[in-house]
Formats: structure tokens, C-alpha cells, sequence
């Protein structure tokens, strides 16, 4: 990854900051754009632009050079302005992670529907914007590329509670498969991964541990009460993955290891879509 460039969408926290930090210690440098700000239908808080600016610290930390954008991914003008400048002062790009996404739930016949359109606007449309933004960089390098998909178990199976999230991401696997082909000519390899639950604030937070745990009381949903709940949803003996173990997979996907691998799901998920 030495001397690449990686473009992170969703980069101010959680997995998208732990990508960022894993390229750049590959020796990458890293284009982090994040809108940090509310979204409306996000039960959760949000990471800010200090945030932000932490993960364009880190990355700087490891001795590669940082761009930070502020930008909305449902803003395609805006989101390519951004990319445009950011591969303009980085001079390439070679991988590019569409990962900004949000988590709400409610079963179908209660989702509201600014909950619904949200999701798919962010959660898919959102990634067809940024990988619009950055096809004619991609392109422009003639050196061919990576686009690895952030995606979830739920993009390969029913998600009760969570059928927007799961639309979303069954969608992004239509988006992948077909941008597979269309940029293979252009040795551009696009490819999704599917992670179990990750320890992040997505799913560590007040909302989430009700919707795992309505039978306890709100003071008895704890992380560690609802480790368990997790942890029955895995094969292996585990609750949860570390944003760590993530990112292991996607620079390994995004690297000549992977050269000949595309049009791909691969889970990451402790066996749960074994079970």
C-alpha cells in the first residue's frame, strides 16, 4: 500500500476511522471524509468534526499525509467537490471505502417512512454516490484499482428489526456485482464485506441494548448483560469483533494478494451466517 491512496467515507469514528489508521500504517495515505453531523433518524449520537480531525491525526501520526473533507454522501455535488479536491492535493487514488452508514430500528410495519428513505439514501444510494465521485479518478490513474464495500451479515440474510438496514445493504450487493463487471476492463476490482456485530457506538447504545434486551430492566443492559445476547448470535464463542479485525480484511482485499478477486461477499462475522 506504500505511496497508494484510500478515500474513507464515514472516517470520523468507528470502522471507518480504524480503516484509516490501518491503510495508513500500510503505508497509505488517506482522504477522510465524514459529514459529521446529526442524522435525524440515527438513535444514537454521532461523531463531530473533532473526530474528524482525530482520525486525520492518527493517520498523520503513522507518517502519512491526511486530507480531510466535510461532506454528506447524500449530496453527490458536494461529495464529488470534496473527492475532487482531496485527489487533487493527494495527486491519485487507488482505493476507495464507501462505509458511511447509520443504524435505527423498528420492525417494517412501524418504521416511519423518513426512517426508511434515510437509510436506503444513505446507506445505498449514498455508497453509489461516493463510488460515482470516485470512478473517474479511479479511472484516470491507469493503474486500476479497489472499492471495498462496507457492508453486514444483513446484506446476506433478513435483519427483523432492522429491514431497512437490511434493504440497504442487500441493495449494495446488487451495486457491487454489477460495478464487478462494468469496471473490470478498467482492472478496477470492487468487492463487500459482511462483518457479525462490530464494537462500535452503532450498536453499543441505549436504543440497540432495548431492542436485544427487552426483558431486562433499562439499569440491567449492560455491555457486558448483552454480551451474551451477542455472542448467541455467532458460531465462534465471541460477541462482538474489534473495527480491527475489519479493517485485517479489507486491506487484505484491497491488496495484490487479493489481485484476482472481485465481484465478492466475504463474511466476516465469527460464523454467524453459518449457523
Amino acid at each position: 500500500m506504500v505511496g497508494k491512496v484510500v478515500l474513507v467515507t464515514g472516517a470520523a469514528r468507528g470502522l471507518g476511522r480504524a480503516f484509516a489508521e490501518r491503510f495508513a500504517l500500510e503505508g497509505a495515505d488517506v482522504l477522510a471524509i465524514d459529514t459529521a453531523e446529526r442524522v435525524a433518524s440515527a438513535p444514537y449520537g454521532l461523531p463531530g468534526a473533532d473526530d474528524l480531525d482525530e482520525t486525520a491525526r492518527r493517520v498523520r501520526a503513522s507518517g502519512r499525509h491526511a486530507v480531510v473533507e466535510r461532506a454528506d454522501v447524500r449530496d453527490l455535488e458536494g461529495l464529488t467537490r470534496a473527492v475532487d479536491r482531496g485527489v487533487e492535493r493527494l495527486g491519485r487514488l487507488d482505493v476507495v471505502l464507501p462505509n458511511a452508514g447509520i443504524f435505527s430500528f423498528g420492525t417494517m410495519a412501524e418504521l416511519t417512512e423518513s426512517q426508511f428513505t434515510e437509510m436506503i439514501d444513505i446507506g445505498l444510494t449514498g455508497v453509489w454516490r461516493t463510488i460515482r465521485a470516485a470512478i473517474p479518478h479511479l479511472r484516470a490513474g491507469g493503474r486500476g484499482g479497489s472499492v471495498i464495500l462496507t457492508n453486514s451479515t444483513a446484506g446476506l440474510e433478513g435483519a427483523p428489526n432492522a429491514g431497512h438496514y437490511a434493504a440497504a445493504k442487500h441493495g449494495t450487493v446488487g451495486l457491487m456485482r454489477t460495478l464487478a463487471l462494468e469496471l473490470a476492463d478498467d482492472r478496477i476490482r470492487v468487492n463487500s464485506v459482511h462483518p457479525t456485530a462490530v464494537d462500535t457506538d452503532m450498536i453499543h447504545n441505549s436504543t440497540a441494548y432495548a431492542m436485544f434486551a427487552p426483558d431486562l430492566p433499562p439499569e440491567e443492559r449492560t455491555r457486558e448483560a448483552l454480551a451474551a445476547r451477542f455472542r448467541s448470535r455467532n458460531a465462534l464463542p465471541v460477541p462482538w469483533l474489534s473495527a480491527s479485525d475489519v479493517a485485517d480484511a479489507v486491506v487484505w482485499l484491497a491488496s495484490d494478494q487479493a489481485r484476482y478477486i472481485t465481484g465478492v461477499t466475504l463474511p466476516v462475522d465469527a460464523g454467524q451466517t453459518a449457523k
